[in-house]
């Protein structure tokens, strides 16, 4: 389904196009994931864990997000796990949050 969605997902509501570079590789990389957005915060519920592309910008320290047509950059990403402090996020971000580690990045 990635692939698919790859060329239209940072025009359709609820997803962006998270750009990152491979941690061993230096390869960029596309993911397609669901995001909230809550003044100059970002957040990802991460439903599959903390996969490679997670890991990936964890260790970079940021990633390009391209989200309604527009490229932002993310720097400070974190994860709050499963049951954290979500104040300050969405709701939806926050239900997810019980269950679901949360990826949160700022906004730069």
């Amino acid at each position: 389904m990635n692939p698919l969605i790859r060329p239209i997902a940072h025009y359709l509501p609820g997803t962006c196009l998270v750009t990152h570079r491979g941690r061993r590789s230096g390869k960029e990389y596309r993911t397609v994931v669901t995001s909230y957005r809550h003044g100059r915060i970002l957040a990802v519920a991460l439903g599959h864990g903390e996969t490679d592309w997670v890991k990936n910008v964890v260790a970079a320290g940021g990633a390009d997000v391209a989200r309604f047509g527009r490229v932002l950059h993310v720097t400070s990403p974190r994860i709050i796990p499963a049951g954290g402090d979500t104040s300050g996020l969405p709701w939806r971000v926050r239900v997810q949050g019980r269950r679901v580690a949360i990826l949160v990045a700022d906004i730069a």
